[in-house]
């Protein structure tokens, strides 16, 4: 492999622009952007070739997968297959466990996974592997109207468009959530990666038209201790389904693939 990895960003949206922007401008040492990989014609809008997912396996030994759980679904045995690392930051997809169990066994690509909007989960996984952790609880607080999803009826559509205090949407598992919100709550399957059980992670969706910022807050206990952590992001002003911070977890991820030293792992 060579020492500059070569990346294509599948997906020109909100994450893909800036992760594919930063690495055009060279700010990730070690890392180069060859291509861009989108159902849309990009045209100057892209910094590097456009080009179909099959020529980017050949071009790259980095994909960055940046476009949602169907891509993950749809590709991501395939980009392992070539020999092609894959970082994926629409972790809901692996709430499937046939096929998180495909992708991990798939190779000799490598497949990685980014924290997106929350920390804390490098901890998570420590004390998990100690032990199961008792009980572990997320809520995420978000705008009602990037909550809103065509299996709603009538009567919860209404009341997201009209309620003046928060209200809760949906509660289940970190198996049962992500697959109704595939675009807003990839942090549930996020944590459920890192304690090792989407089952054993109950989640809160919470819609609240004063949610400025959208708030994840995780609380686990067992045997190794306590732990609580919580977010607050600003949301992407072009996606407010994708907090703002989310391109640069997938590029601090980057850095740490490409070598750079002083990261924290």
């Amino acid at each position: 492999m060579s020492d500059v990895r070569k990346v294509g960003i599948v997906g020109w949206g909100a994450i893909g622009r800036v992760v594919g922007t930063a690495l055009a401008d060279k700010a990730v040492p070690g890392a180069e952007l060859v291509c861009v990989v989108d159902n849309r014609p990009l045209g100057e809008a892209s910094p590097a070739r456009q080009v179909a997912f099959e020529e980017a396996l050949d071009l790259c030994d980095l994909i960055v997968e940046a476009a949602g759980q169907g891509v993950v679904r749809a590709w991501g045995e395939r980009v392992l297959e070539s020999g092609t690392d894959l970082l994926i930051a629409s972790t809901g997809a692996l709430t499937d466990d046939a096929l998180a169990g495909r992708l991990l066994k798939a190779g000799p690509g490598r497949v990685y996974f980014t924290g997106g909007a929350v920390g804390g989960l490098d901890l998570l996984q420590a004390a998990r592997s100690m032990g199961p952790l008792d009980e572990v609880r997320l809520t995420t607080t978000k705008l009602p109207s990037t909550l809103e999803q065509p299996w709603m009826d009538a009567e919860l559509l209404t009341l997201l468009r009209t309620t003046t205090e928060p209200v809760e949407v949906m509660s289940g598992t970190a198996r049962e959530v992500p697959v109704k919100f595939p675009k807003s709550t990839n942090v549930a399957a996020s944590v459920a990666l890192a304690v090792g059980d989407p089952d054993a992670v109950r989640v809160r969706v919470v819609a609240d038209p004063a949610a400025h910022r959208t708030r994840h807050v995780i609380e686990a206990s067992g045997p190794q201790g306590a732990y609580r952590f919580e977010v607050a992001h600003l949301p992407d002003p072009g996606n407010p389904a994708t907090s703002r911070i989310v391109p640069h977890a997938v590029l601090r991820s980057l850095a740490a693939l490409a070598g750079r030293s002083g990261q924290i792992l």
